[in-house]
């Protein structure tokens, strides 16, 4: 018990850590601004999630929760290509931009991959 609870500790100094920096990085302007704004931020979204969940649920493999979060957000990148009145009313507000996104790009999909990879690295350390 004392392990985990050192374990959901440094969890959460590192959603302490990569909250911060995702929103920074999302409205960072200066140079690669485009690319740290679209990509670099798509990297620490699946880091974000996959360590939100490691730390409500701390006994699932890792491996398993990086994966549904990328077959999670992947599906939700795909979801940016309806728009229903229900979803643009969502999308309107800063949370709905932020959690499922407005505008489809499948070059989005290799940063999922990286941020899962380097969110399962990153908690199979921590661990």
């Amino acid at each position: 018990m004392k392990n985990n609870s050192k374990f959901r500790l440094a969890i959460l100094i590192s959603l302490l850590i990569v909250t911060p920096l995702g929103f920074a990085i999302k409205f960072y302007n200066g140079p690669y601004d485009w690319w740290l704004n679209n990509c670099v931020a798509g990297v620490l979204y699946e880091i974000f999630w996959c360590m939100i969940i490691v730390f409500i649920i701390p006994n699932v493999p890792v491996f398993w929760i990086a994966l549904a979060v990328f077959f999670i957000t992947c599906s939700l990148e795909f979801l940016q290509l309806w728009h229903p009145p229900f979803l643009e009313l969502i999308r309107s507000t800063f949370i709905g931009r932020s959690l499922i996104g407005t505008s489809f790009t499948y070059r989005d999909f290799p940063y999922y991959i990286i941020g899962c990879f380097i969110a399962w690295l990153w908690i199979k350390l921590l661990k």
